[in-house]
């Protein structure tokens, strides 16, 4: 009898698991289908309003009374969930997306709401993307749009690839995808350049390791901080490593407080040789090495980085989230100037 004991408990676990797990699915479904129903409404109601305006009955200026009067009367009909504001946005929704099938169920309201404050058709379209892609929270969606996530990124573009970086999201199909210049660390939570050194920030990065895979994007799985690995009797330590598993391969980053010095590119390439010839295995690409550092003068970074064969790449972070307006300048910048070689290009044929 009570040999049977353990597989009746056993069996009763199981059960209970089959249990939880049918639950689990179903309330999932249920809540993603709630928010399709619901991001389905309030582009119905949007056009409602487009509509109504535009057959005269209302002009469509901003700072007409008709929302100030739909938010009254719906809130006392309905309940919550028809300030002005949201109401803004509702039409708003449906003025972005005239067509109902491009939106994406896969996003809540409050994902739309964020996005929709953004006016660059081009970053709406890239946050969507990713949102489908990573399944942000809409926390996480809030840090990477505070971030600048799209002009950083698209910086590194030409403009056709500015264009896939919105129609696509980001694909992760090279080392340099995965590069950002600068990384942004604000969750580090870390004082003035002069009050903390290497060790404090990557300790900070550990601890808020989340926050830190949520900034290097995609595809990253962390290993270990200070990897140590030995040879001829002499120990070496690589400040972080992760695994990014679509790349399929080691990323190894060396942090420097300061400015990052030609040593420094010597020391990630002794790193590089050693993991691509005893750490990789069959299975693994070559590794990939990045310094990051609070600044990197490119004239020495040129002559540091000359005849390296391993994928290694310079990059800066920064502490403090960036200023919107000198990126969207400067993105508009490289555009404009990427237009007009084309010009000059196309005259002199």
């Amino acid at each position: 009898m009570n040999n049977e004991l353990p597989k009746a408990d056993k069996l009763y676990s199981s059960l209970i698991n089959d249990i939880g797990k049918i639950l689990s699915d179903a309330r999932g479904r249920i809540y993603r289908e709630i928010n399709a129903v619901m991001v389905d409404a309030y582009w119905n109601i949007g056009r409602y309003i487009v509509e109504y305006e535009q057959q005269g009955q209302e002009r469509a200026e901003y700072g007409s009374n008709l929302l100030n009067r739909l938010s009254k009367d719906l809130t006392e009909l309905y309940g919550k969930g028809f300030g002005k504001s949201n109401l803004l946005y509702i039409r708003k929704l449906y003025l972005c997306f005239p067509i109902s099938g491009t939106l994406s169920h896969l996003l809540n309201w409050s994902h739309y709401y964020e996005i929709l404050k953004l006016d660059n058709e081009l970053e709406r379209s890239f946050y969507i993307k990713e949102c489908e892609r990573q399944r942000w929270s809409v926390r996480e969606l809030k840090r990477q749009m505070n971030s600048m996530l799209f002009h950083r990124i698209a910086l590194s573009k030409d403009k056709e690839g500015v264009l896939k970086l919105a129609e696509q999201g980001n694909e992760v199909q090279q080392p340099e995808d995965i590069i950002r210049d600068p990384f942004v660390l604000e969750f580090a939570g870390l004082p003035d350049i002069n009050h903390y050194d290497e060790n404090d920030l990557e300790k900070s990065l550990v601890s808020n390791l989340g926050q830190f895979l949520l900034e290097l994007g995609r595809g990253f799985a962390f290993i270990g901080q200070q990897y140590r690995f030995s040879i001829a009797g002499r120990h070496y330590y690589v400040d972080l490593v992760f695994y990014h598993v679509i790349l399929k391969t080691y990323v190894l980053i060396d942090l420097k407080r300061n400015e990052v010095q030609h040593e420094d590119v010597g020391q990630m390439n002794f790193y590089l040789n050693y993991f691509r010839n005893e750490v990789c295995d069959g299975g693994d690409n070559a590794p990939i090495g990045i310094v990051l550092g609070a600044t990197a003068d490119k004239m020495t970074m040129q002559y540091a980085m000359g005849n390296i064969s391993n994928q290694l790449f310079i990059s800066r972070y920064q502490l403090y989230l960036p200023d919107r307006e000198l990126l969207e300048n400067e993105l508009l910048r490289i555009i404009q100037k990427q237009e007009l070689e084309k010009v000059e290009k196309e005259d002199k044929r």
